[in-house]
């Protein structure tokens, strides 16, 4: 149930004037609890994932169902993949809706250009929703990598800070990628003209899929 919601009485939690020291990460058994909707005051969990993918040092690996980011995470995942981070993400290589699996093979292509590594899983739909960052930090939850998800859908996410975890969920997409094939800038350029045209008419509705 979300706070913001179903309270009426206004209230906000204070917040200081200025930002906290920073403090080392802690390495294992902290967690956040994330959550947002479309009567939160921000997108909190977008914000969440910004910051980590732009924290990065070495390594940002995803798996999401549905890939359509605003700009703002796709500038993320395209600086991060430029400035030589190993960023890998996996979406489903069937559909589970028409418009939205088409405008995630938009983005794929557009990741793919940049470095990215885009892989699709064929195994049967993968549906799960999980990011791990540098092999020790971990966000699993309910939120897709998608516009609605950030900003129309209740959502929650727990931000992980344990080492265990992180790589244990690292090693599953790793066995994952078992059963995917890597989108390549050879099948990119092998598409039809009426599929390109089906990914970019579905990316203009990219707002609201």
């Amino acid at each position: 149930m979300d706070y913001n919601a179903t309270v009426s009485d206004g209230r906000q939690l204070p917040y200081p004037s200025q930002p906290l020291a920073d403090a080392p990460l802690p390495t294992s058994g902290a967690m956040q609890i994330v959550a947002c909707g479309p009567e939160s005051a921000g997108q909190q969990i977008k914000f969440g994932y910004v910051k980590l993918i732009s924290g990065a040092t070495k390594s940002v690996w995803l798996q999401t169902p549905y890939l359509i980011p605003d700009d703002t995470v796709y500038d993320a995942l395209m600086n991060a993949a430029l400035s030589g981070i190993d960023v890998r993400v996996m979406i489903p290589d069937m559909p589970d809706h028409p418009f939205i699996f088409r405008a995630t093979q938009y983005y794929a292509t557009a990741l793919t250009k940049v470095g990215v590594k885009v892989y699709h899983y064929q195994n049967g739909f993968l549906h799960a929703k999980t990011m791990v960052v540098d092999g020790h930090l971990a966000s699993v939850g309910s939120a897709n990598l998608d516009i609605r998800s950030f900003k129309l859908n209740f959502e929650a996410n727990a931000f992980i800070y344990d080492d265990a975890l992180a790589q244990q969920l690292q090693q599953a997409f790793i066995e994952d990628q078992k059963h995917s094939r890597l989108l390549t800038v050879e099948a990119i350029q092998a598409q039809s003209h009426w599929l390109r045209f089906k990914q970019q008419f579905s990316r203009l509705l990219s707002p609201i899929l």
